[in-house]
């Protein structure tokens, strides 16, 4: 609990979470507005419409985690850190459990916002959370926003410089998947596997497109799979950033 403790001091005594997370927010939200205003009176939103933003707000949310670390490294707080703590499985471990936390209230926050906006907008459409797919679309933003925020934080530990980290994450989340896609042959079988293609699933089960929506994910795997698929990619990639951290210096 003190590592906790610490790290949740040390994350909120920066500017930067806090910028991250009004963005997010008001990305994951402003853009349900955007889409439930520009809808004609004879188009009909559904749940799953009002959560399109959250694609930009869970990028936001891996450069804020990207930056917990990186920070450290820039300014030579981790090394004070991990001497005062030689355990640097457990600080780790603790960092990423302080900004997941952060990330699952963030995203919680941004997609009832963004469900909230879009019946307030367009109260005559089905966008009451009657079923339980309506609820995964809205409260499982959230959930993604922790385990996308684990990766970012082994990203973070793995390059240590901020530039680098953020880029790789945004190239990757924002660009690489979508172009894996364009690959002849072979593509669309790995695509099946990439992992925010997966959590894609997850969130929106065997739900097709919708309007201002993206497209169904191609996921081979079932919604609660896909979820466990998506979280065991986060693990293993903090495991493996957390084995290099401690054989090379801080």
């Amino acid at each position: 609990m003190t590592l906790l403790a610490v790290e949740r001091i040390k994350l909120f005594t920066t500017r930067s979470p806090w910028w991250c997370a009004l963005i997010a927010i008001v990305l994951t939200a402003g853009f349900s507005a955007l889409v439930a205003s520009a809808a004609s009176s004879d188009e009909t939103i559904d749940v799953a419409t009002t959560q399109f933003g959250y694609q930009f707000g869970i990028a936001v949310i891996m450069v804020l985690a990207a930056l917990s670390v990186t920070t450290e490294y820039r300014f030579g707080t981790i090394r004070t850190t991990f001497q005062a703590v030689p355990g640097r499985t457990s600080v780790l471990i603790a960092k990423a459990t302080v900004v997941a936390l952060l990330s699952l209230v963030i995203g919680e926050v941004g997609a009832f916002g963004a469900w909230a906006l879009g019946y307030a907008i367009r109260p005559s459409d089905a966008l009451a959370l009657d079923t339980s797919a309506e609820w995964i679309n809205v409260a499982g933003v959230g959930v993604l926003f922790a385990f996308a925020a684990v990766i970012a934080v082994a990203v973070g530990i793995l390059i240590r410089h901020s530039a680098g980290a953020i880029a790789l994450l945004l190239i990757y989340v924002l660009a690489v998947e979508s172009l894996v896609q364009l690959i002849p042959t072979v593509g669309p079988k790995i695509h099946e596997w990439l992992p925010f293609n997966v959590a894609e699933k997850f969130l929106r089960g065997g739900g097709g497109a919708t309007r201002g929506g993206p497209p169904q994910s191609d996921a081979v795997l079932s919604q609660g799979w896909s979820l466990a698929y998506f979280a065991g990619i986060a693990i293993v990639l903090l495991a493996i950033a957390i084995g290099v951290a401690k054989k090379r210096d801080a």
